[in-house]
């Protein structure tokens, strides 16, 4: 390969990070260049809302390398820096310091934003948004000093992971969901009740099939004072978490005239229609094999598997990207890990293995008799076996699976 070539990876994200890291495994000795808007190096996300919101660890252990690591390799970082216009003709990024990279191959690693509501309120003072270090090292900073009234609206996994870190400290906490249960749109009612009462259990005052309203201020201070659900419920708060879920930072793509639908549209390589234009992790929807279909998966699983896959993309290897979509979390006492699809309507067949009141168990869900998604809960070393059985698409007898003394690697074909 031309060793002048010139690879440039917008955004320093967990995909963005590994792509370059690749870059450099794979033996490209040409220009690697790193573009991000944050300061400092690039971090893992997950440790936010697990160990640095409960204390756990400092906010900087999230960080994957030292900027060390990135010189003694030879890959440019630009923090600090936005890329702010794509011009494909040209094969140039324009910057916000008012400089243009030109690049021979492109790599969109842009991720996701937390979504905001239009309700009136957002803006006072006490209402946070849980994505980088600093919101971390902010609301932990806020959580940790207890017996404060706390509104978490959004019952997916930063917000559930936000409400049992609030709880740990003590707080007051209510969590808002729009849907009947937390979780729906990825575990469906079944497992959704399973969480709806982990969390009910542990003090959470539970609204579901509720919305958000209006977040008012206190005495006209300008800080938030409670929270008007659309049903009328009123709920003091001395602070508010928005966990509504991310929005894919898609739009230096969009305004390049790259195809977009909720994300930068890519095939199973993650090459978008532009040979020399590619996208990975949470802003990339990317073609599924085993399902078929488009998939957007915000995790960090996705976007590290996602970026050393882009990369071998980008210097022509044969790549297919096929990781099935995971994630993993910690709340309370109970470490879950999820593997597969289980949105409502996509499969026919709830079933446990375990005991749910004892805290560890697996849940199953099943469709025309095919596993298709899989819950382990503090059961250490399943997920693997899990994933092997929902790729193997082969009918599993439902008391095999259920059983607790029939070991799950029996039921994957040799």
């Amino acid at each position: 390969m031309p060793a002048l070539e010139s690879h440039v990876i917008v955004g320093a994200g967990a995909a963005g990070a590994k792509a370059a890291e690749t870059l450099r495994e794979e033996g490209f000795t040409g220009s690697v260049l790193l573009v991000g808007e944050e300061p400092g190096p690039p971090y893992a996300r997950p440790p936010l809302s697990k160990e640095v919101l409960l204390g756990r660890a400092d906010p900087e252990s999230a960080r994957l390398h030292e900027e060390s690591w990135y010189r003694d390799r030879d890959i440019t970082l630009m923090i600090d820096t936005a890329a702010t216009a794509l011009d494909r003709r040209e094969h140039r990024v324009g910057l916000s310091d008012g400089s243009r990279l030109r690049y021979d191959r492109l790599l969109l690693a842009t991720g996701s934003s937390p979504r905001r509501t239009r309700v009136p309120g957002t803006g006072l003072a006490g209402v946070h948004t849980l994505r980088t270090i600093d919101d971390a090292r902010a609301l932990h900073g806020l959580l940790s000093r207890g017996d404060r009234r706390v509104v978490v609206v959004g019952a997916g996994w930063i917000g559930l992971e936000a409400a049992a870190a609030a709880r740990r400290y003590g707080n007051r906490v209510a969590v808002v969901e729009a849907e009947a249960t937390p979780l729906y749109g990825t575990l469906g009612p079944e497992a959704g009740r399973i969480f709806a009462d982990l969390h009910r259990g542990k003090g959470v005052e539970c609204l579901f099939e509720d919305g958000l309203f209006a977040i008012r201020g206190e005495g006209g201070e300008g800080e938030v004072g409670h929270v008007v659900t659309s049903r009328g419920a009123e709920l003091p708060a001395d602070l508010v978490v928005l966990a509504v879920g991310g929005a894919p930072r898609d739009g230096l793509a969009r305004a390049a005239g790259l195809r977009t639908d909720d994300g930068v549209v890519v095939d199973s390589a993650l090459r978008t229609e532009d040979p020399d234009v590619f996208a990975a992790g949470d802003v990339a929807r990317f073609y599924h094999p085993l399902y078929r279909r488009h998939l957007r998966v915000e995790h960090w699983a996705n976007a590290i598997d996602g970026g050393a896959a882009a990369a071998r993309s980008m210097l022509g290897r044969d790549v297919v990207h096929d990781r099935l979509p995971y994630r993993f979390t910690h709340q309370y006492e109970q470490a879950m890990e999820f593997s597969g699809r289980a949105e409502p309507g996509s499969y026919d067949r709830v079933l446990v293995r375990g005991d749910i009141s004892a805290g560890s168990y697996l849940v199953f869900w099943l469709s025309a008799g095919r596993l298709t998604a899989a819950l382990s809960v503090n059961t250490p070393g399943a997920t693997g076996t899990l994933q092997s059985l929902i790729r193997s698409g082969v009918p599993v007898d439902p008391d095999a699976l259920t059983e607790p003394r029939r070991p799950l690697a029996q039921l994957i074909p040799s």
